[in-house]
């Protein structure tokens, strides 16, 4: 068995997906998991954990032939770069400027664009064509613009919405924290259900609003949605069609496709 780990190293998790190459070019996606994103933890912590995650699933170590990685915490490079050679005895593939990517990148300084936002841009253009739109809900919103020649226009990022319930309690002194969560009611009858219908439709808002603009420039342009809170704002939103769980893993075993030796 070959198997292909991709790993996506965000500020809050960490998600690994392992895809099987025996089933050619198509390699499906079998297994993905996620870990909270940690700056403390060492080359064997990850070694472990990697290790329990495949053995729990049926898979040996041993059949991950190939690795590749993006990630925007540079700090944890080093270390992520040695538990994959102590542990997987490969040589990850690192998405960064120089890999071929099949898009022209019309921005002022490519070598500051975030490893994730091109995986997303990658894997939205192959499931759904250009132009396009990708929204990813992580520790920031980024919304990402590719036009119909299949170059990159830039994007725009906004605070995610964790971060915006997390400053809400950690500034109002009187204020808990809250389940991000669609509520039952617009108006709340407490103070939590008033603070997760502000925080839920306040970012619904905030999220469609922009759309709404981007479409004027863009019309018919297709918007997927993928990262943790996908699921929780794109059922309400009246611009986004397509939610993508696995969008960025998916780009990570495209772009793997494209540059492997």
């Amino acid at each position: 068995m070959s198997l292909l780990l991709a790993v996506d190293v965000g500020n809050t998790n960490i998600v690994l997906g392992v895809f099987d190459l025996s089933k050619g070019p198509e390699a499906p996606l079998i297994h993905s998991w996620r870990l909270a994103t940690s700056r403390e933890r060492t080359v064997d912590e990850y070694g472990l954990s990697s290790f329990a995650l495949l053995r729990h699933c049926g898979l040996e170590p041993e059949h991950i032939k190939h690795v590749v990685v993006s990630s925007v915490v540079p700090p944890m490079h080093p270390v992520l770069d040695a538990w994959i050679k102590v542990y997987f005895h490969a040589e990850a593939l690192w998405i960064e400027p120089g890999i071929k990517t099949g898009l022209k990148l019309l921005i002022d300084n490519p070598s500051e664009l975030g490893a994730d936002r091109i995986v997303n841009a990658v894997a939205g253009l192959e499931r759904y064509g250009a132009p396009l739109i990708a929204v990813d809900f992580g520790t920031a919103t980024t919304f990402d613009i590719v036009n119909v020649k299949r170059e990159y226009l830039g994007g725009i990022i906004l605070p995610g919405l964790k971060i915006a319930a997390e400053a809400l309690f950690q500034r109002a002194s009187r204020l808990p924290r809250v389940e991000i969560a669609e509520p039952e009611r617009l108006v709340g009858r407490n103070t939590v259900q008033a603070m997760q219908s502000g925080l839920f439709y306040g970012y619904v808002g905030q999220v469609d609003g922009i759309l709404e603009r981007l479409l004027v420039e863009f019309p018919d342009c297709p918007v997927v949605a993928t990262g943790g809170l996908a699921k929780v704002i794109a059922p309400a939103s009246r611009f986004i069609q397509n939610v993508e769980p696995d969008l960025t893993l998916e780009g990570l075993r495209i772009l793997w496709m494209k540059n492997r030796k």
